[in-house]
């Protein structure tokens, strides 16, 4: 609790003294924009163009200095978003629920869900081994952002990044899977914005493939923006397939 009254004080003492700085600062352009005015009408060419100049000077400089406290402040959002691992009751849910949608498509029985839920606990961590790769930087695993839980989430610079991952075998991502990852990341958008911290919110959704290359682009194909167009954040979609990150991390064949 005091670590929490802690961080809240932190952010409201930056979020004051940022809004202190702006005020101040659009009160001077304020005045030089008045004086630019009065100098014209009175001709004083001279004047004028010193307070034109002072005016957009004093501008630029406040918008660079914005910028930086803003960069600043995103810096230190990680330690004053609301993070939690995942309960174990609900890892195990969401497991459950991906491997019972493979198994209905592949049409394979009871006896085959040990090895299906197995290959899916192994793609999910090979992807996730491959972004953090790609991105350069830690990411946490299976972690709820206001009590919303996602596969993996990591920041990157003023940026949350929250991902989804999801396992096909055919070249369909079902419109009820979409549906519910841009319900999640928009609760976190709207949870991150009254915060007033300076971060966006990007959904990264992770879809390991193992299929064909026909049917891959054929699933490339239904990937439009329009299916995400109610998001109000950014879109990151990437593919990666099984038998190639088995190859990187697992065979070491190329």
């Amino acid at each position: 609790m005091a670590k929490q009254f802690e961080n809240s004080f932190d952010r409201f003492a930056q979020s004051s003294a940022n809004k202190v700085f702006a005020g101040v600062a659009y009160a001077v352009i304020g005045l030089l924009v008045t004086g630019l005015i009065v100098s014209l009408f009175l001709k004083l060419w001279l004047v004028s163009a010193l307070f034109a100049v002072s005016s957009v000077s004093i501008l630029i400089f406040t918008v660079f200095v914005r910028r930086q406290q803003n960069a600043l402040l995103a810096s230190r959002a990680a330690g004053w978003i609301d993070w939690d691992s995942a309960m174990p009751e609900m890892q195990r849910q969401n497991l459950n629920i991906a491997v019972k949608e493979l198994s209905q498509i592949l049409e394979v029985g009871p006896d085959s869900l040990n090895e299906l839920q197995s290959a899916f606990i192994v793609a999910e961590d090979l992807a996730l081994r491959q972004i953090q790769q790609e991105e350069k930087v830690p990411l946490m695993r299976h972690v709820s952002v206001a009590g919303i839980p996602f596969d993996a989430v990591y920041s990157q610079g003023d940026v949350l990044v929250c991902g989804e991952v999801v396992f096909l075998v055919t070249p369909e991502l079902k419109q009820e899977r979409v549906i519910a990852m841009m319900k999640k990341v928009s609760s976190v958008n709207q949870a991150i914005g009254t915060m007033n911290i300076g971060m966006r919110v990007r959904l990264l959704v992770v879809l390991i493939t193992q299929m064909p290359d026909a049917e891959v682009e054929k699933l490339r194909g239904t990937l439009n923006t329009n299916r995400f167009s109610a998001t109000p954040v950014e879109i990151d979609i990437r593919l990666l397939d099984f038998e190639k990150l088995q190859r990187i991390y697992v065979t070491d064949q190329f």
